[in-house]
């Protein structure tokens, strides 16, 4: 019999399932998340990551909906990553930016280009009505690492920022927002292929870029980024046969070996 108790008393984390709702990416599907509070545990963090998981504030979550599977957690391979033609010119075109790496406590500032950014591209969403309060909580409320990257231009106005978790095998790009008005920047690509930079200068292995839909204006972006996997079936598959030079790519999962 074993001895060792301490095996033993470890609380299991309690998952909970959220109510359906109307799917923000897919027209007539049915929205459902199993949702874990790491609040008490926040060393689980990183292997939930690794099963698929995304962070907001305290909780971690993944898709659980009926009859659909379409959200599949995308990370992209930072050390083989190498940016496309289109993707070099816009990293050109913002060396003008200053970055700023901080802990994850917003500004007033921030919170302005936040509400600038949600309001244009989605006003039509639960975002729009959140206040400075619920915007700090969402930017501060974390368990594990967290970093909020900010940039300015050459007046150090600020024009963009990312949240971002520290893994242990890479970072995941929490929420981004930028001003909108500034639309040949091409911000939110750039501030994806710094973060990409920082990942692969820091010897991390993987840029987690949340959840990709096929057929989702929203999320399309996320597969011009590779070398990639997806997380299917219970395991990361590679990703093949995409272009980052397309504005929406078709391409092929292969099941990787054990």
């Amino acid at each position: 019999m074993d001895q060792n108790k301490r095996l033993h008393r470890k609380v299991p984390l309690a998952m909970r399932l959220s109510m359906e709702s109307s799917c923000p990416y897919i027209k007539g599907q049915t929205e459902q998340r199993i949702a874990v509070d790491i609040s008490n545990d926040p060393q689980c963090h990183d292997g939930l990551a690794a099963a698929g998981f995304r962070r907001v504030e305290n909780w971690v979550y993944r898709p659980a909906c009926p009859q659909c599977n379409a959200c599949l957690p995308w990370r992209v391979d930072a050390q083989r990553f190498k940016p496309s033609r289109n993707m070099s010119r816009i990293m050109k075109k913002n060396r003008d930016l200053t970055r700023h790496i901080a802990s994850p406590t917003p500004t007033d500032d921030h919170y302005r280009l936040f509400k600038t950014y949600v309001t244009s591209r989605h006003d039509d969403g639960q975002m729009a009505q959140m206040n400075q309060y619920d915007f700090t909580s969402m930017i501060s409320n974390s368990p594990i690492e967290t970093v909020l990257i900010s940039y300015n231009d050459a007046e150090n106005n600020l024009v963009g920022a990312i949240l971002s978790d520290l893994q242990s095998d890479g970072l995941s790009a929490v929420y981004s927002f930028f001003e909108p008005a500034l639309k040949t920047r091409s911000l939110g690509t750039f501030m994806v292929l710094d973060l990409m930079g920082i990942a692969k200068k820091s010897g991390l292995n993987w840029l987690y870029l949340g959840y990709f839909v096929e057929g989702s204006q929203k999320m399309e972006y996320k597969a011009r980024f590779g070398p990639a996997e997806v997380f299917k079936d219970g395991q990361w598959q590679v990703v093949s046969n995409f272009s980052a030079e397309i504005a929406a790519p078709r391409f092929k999962i292969n099941r990787r070996s054990s």
